[in-house]
């Protein structure tokens, strides 16, 4: 006779093999987890990087990008319209003051220096035709207030005659007054033509001189074409070295196109290309580290670009060493601007042992053992990490990427 199975021996019997895996999981996890501290209880000197923990000085820096540039580089450009017709210099060539780089066929402006000489010169003698005619015409005026002045006389007497006849009985009272109003009119026209000589007096002024400056603009203008004739004749005008030259032969150059730079490869700057979110911290007179392959140079920021463009600004750097024989134009180093300094502190060499924020774990070797150990640091740049307390001066620190020993607190060195 069969026996009903009562309810908690079936749930007992459903929970038995959930519990069987459970226990099989932990059992693999313990596992794993003892043959990792049982691998990972060593390690080789050929697995890890060390420095020893020194006495020095540490910079706090920001990164930025940075070009060397010739300290003086001058651009020559065309000063007229021309073409090229032969190139007397190649890029990477030295010069000296006054040697010809390349000559320029500058006919074109020639020609429109002829026809501009040859109008000033009619403007010339226009002014002096035109002086010829004022002075015509004041003199007609001139005459013809004489010529009144004599007429007024004669009125004058006319006035007096009639008036000498009235009394001897001879003449009339509208005689008289006919021969006043003749000699006021007279006076009339004298005073009309007094104004109208003050007048062309001012008028000729003002023509002579409206005629003599628009003869000084052309001869300006002419001035400026000859002296930018004489600086197409393309040569250095001090020592260096040729950068670039414009060797396309024929080709028709327009007037401030360059065609030449030169520049002085015995000093060299660097211009630095930073993000604007440091702006705040960036100014003149800061220092600067400039890392050239295993060469440090120290400097300073001589001047920062006042404008923004795409998140970034532009400072330039004043080398300390600026003829350094590692330097070279347009060669792109790594820039660090000194924002703050740390002198005579201990100090150890930064690796990947070295990240996030203080304190950190580090190993420390002693003898063939590595020990974990928990230091606080300070400043750090791309060569150093301040170390404030934690070891001391003289410690051997792993400073290799050890992430995978992180809850190993001792490791032996082989």
């Amino acid at each position: 006779m069969d026996t009903e199975i009562t309810q908690e021996v079936l749930v007992q019997k459903r929970k038995k093999p959930t519990v069987v895996i459970i226990i099989a999981i932990a059992a693999m996890v313990l596992a794993i987890w003892l043959i990792r501290i049982f691998l990972g209880s060593s390690v080789t000197r050929a697995e890890i990087t060390t420095a020893k923990v020194e006495v020095g000085d540490v910079e706090n820096t920001l990164n930025a990008t940075g070009e060397v540039l010739p300290e003086f580089e001058e651009i020559i450009t065309s000063p007229v319209n021309a073409s090229i017709t032969k190139v007397m210099t190649d890029a990477g060539g030295k010069v000296k003051p006054g040697q010809s780089i390349l000559t320029l066929d500058k006919s074109a402006s020639e020609n429109d220096y002829a026809k501009q000489k040859f109008q000033l010169e009619t403007k010339r003698a226009e002014i002096a035709k035109l002086k010829l005619d004022l002075d015509k015409s004041y003199f007609d005026i001139q005459s013809n207030n004489d010529i009144k002045e004599l007429r007024i006389g004669n009125l004058k007497d006319a006035v007096e005659n009639a008036k000498r006849l009235f009394k001897a009985g001879g003449g009339t009272r509208e005689d008289i007054e006919q021969a006043e109003l003749n000699l006021k009119v007279a006076m009339l026209e004298k005073k009309q033509i007094e104004n109208e000589i003050k007048s062309k007096q001012k008028t000729m002024l003002i023509e002579e001189k409206e005629a003599e400056i628009a003869a000084d603009i052309q001869q300006n203008d002419l001035n400026e074409l000859e002296r930018k004739l004489k600086l197409a004749n393309v040569v250095a005008t001090r020592s260096g070295v040729v950068t670039f030259v414009n060797k396309n032969i024929g080709a028709n150059i327009k007037e401030g196109e360059t065609l030449a730079r030169i520049a002085d490869l015995s000093s060299f700057k660097v211009t630095g290309s930073l993000s604007d979110t440091y702006l705040d911290q960036l100014h003149t007179g800061m220092p600067i580290i400039v890392r050239i392959n295993d060469t440090q140079l120290k400097g300073t920021v001589s001047n920062v670009n006042p404008s923004v463009q795409n998140g970034i600004i532009n400072f330039d750097i004043q080398l300390e060493e600026r003829n350094n024989k590692q330097l070279r134009p347009n060669m792109k180093v790594d820039v660090f601007l000194v924002t703050a300094v740390h002198t005579r502190v201990l100090r150890v060499a930064n690796g990947a042992a070295f990240k996030g924020a203080s304190p950190q774990d580090v190993f420390v070797i002693n003898g063939n053992k590595a020990v974990m150990r928990s230091v606080h640091t300070g400043l750090s740049n791309f060569d150093y990490v301040e170390v404030v307390d934690g070891i001391k001066e003289g410690d051997q620190v792993i400073t290799s990427d050890m992430s995978e020993y992180k809850n190993t607190k001792e490791l032996t060195v082989k």
